[in-house]
């Protein structure tokens, strides 16, 4: 189990580095369809693994003066995305204390990161019969991220892909420029996330060897995804998206039938 984790965050965080999704929306559905751990834990794993792999990229962007993340536009972004962190972190909670069921809340997550999802394939197919908006009010911008701060958190993915539409949609960057910028807004979500929980008390029982070992997936992914990305064109990050978003509605139909199935689905259960 313990090498699967590692894998999976490993492979997620390189998809995830050459298309700026942070790979949680990989690590997420997958960690819930081997049954890997509770959706509390897996969601709080992901985060962390999503975390580590954007500060490596963030980091590497701003040290090597790239200047393809645009501050203006996405620290208005970043910051509303932090407090969107904060209001999805409480809204999970929420959802988890009113279903009481770890299963029922997994099936809401699966549910709305499914119709999110293929709202997002269809936005991607269709991207260039649509003409892109260029918001310029910071103000209008720290709503947005607001919207994608708690989308993001509530569902332990890291938001990437909606992050990608948004920023096409409303400021005109093209995929490239999106998938930094995206990795920027999702570092802001991510650390708010993660500080409210500790605040909070409200960090679920996992074992320090997985956390080590997704955390260090995560960075090698980005590693090797920042690496790819720099070699490849736009026309290939976005077909490499279509097909992860086909990937990803196909395995959140399945973890929502399992989720909602009378019958409790295997656990391996992470090592503890």
């Amino acid at each position: 189990m313990e090498l699967l984790l590692l894998f999976i965050s490993l492979g997620a965080s390189v998809v995830g580095g050459i298309c700026g999704i942070g790979g949680g929306i990989i690590i997420k559905p997958v960690l819930d369809l081997v049954g890997a751990a509770s959706v509390s834990t897996i969601s709080f794993l992901s985060s962390c693994t999503v975390l580590s792999m954007s500060a490596y990229n963030v980091s590497l962007s701003f040290l090597s003066r790239s200047r393809i993340i645009d501050t203006s536009t996405g620290t208005p972004l970043a910051l509303g995305a932090a407090a969107g962190g904060l209001c999805g972190n409480i809204l999970f909670h929420f959802v988890c204390a009113a279903v009481g069921s770890d299963r029922a809340a997994g099936a809401a997550q699966s549910l709305c990161l499914l119709v999110l999802t293929l709202g997002t394939l269809v936005y991607t197919l269709k991207k260039s019969a649509i003409k892109p908006r260029c918001v310029e009010s910071r103000l209008a911008s720290a709503g947005i991220g607001l919207s994608l701060g708690l989308l993001s958190s509530f569902l332990g993915i890291g938001g990437g892909p909606f992050n990608l539409v948004v920023l096409h949609y409303f400021y005109g960057m093209d995929t490239k420029r999106s998938a930094a910028n995206s990795l920027y807004i999702i570092l802001f979500s991510q650390i708010t996330n993660l500080l409210l929980s500790l605040i909070r008390g409200s960090i679920p029982e996992f074992s320090v060897a997985a956390l080590v070992l997704m955390i260090t997936g995560g960075i090698l992914g980005g590693i090797l995804g920042r690496y790819i990305n720099k070699r490849i064109d736009s026309k290939a990050v976005d077909k490499l998206f279509v097909g992860l978003l086909l990937l990803i509605v196909c395995i959140c139909i399945y973890n929502m039938s399992r989720f909602l199935s009378p019958f409790p689905p295997v656990s391996s259960g992470l090592p503890s």
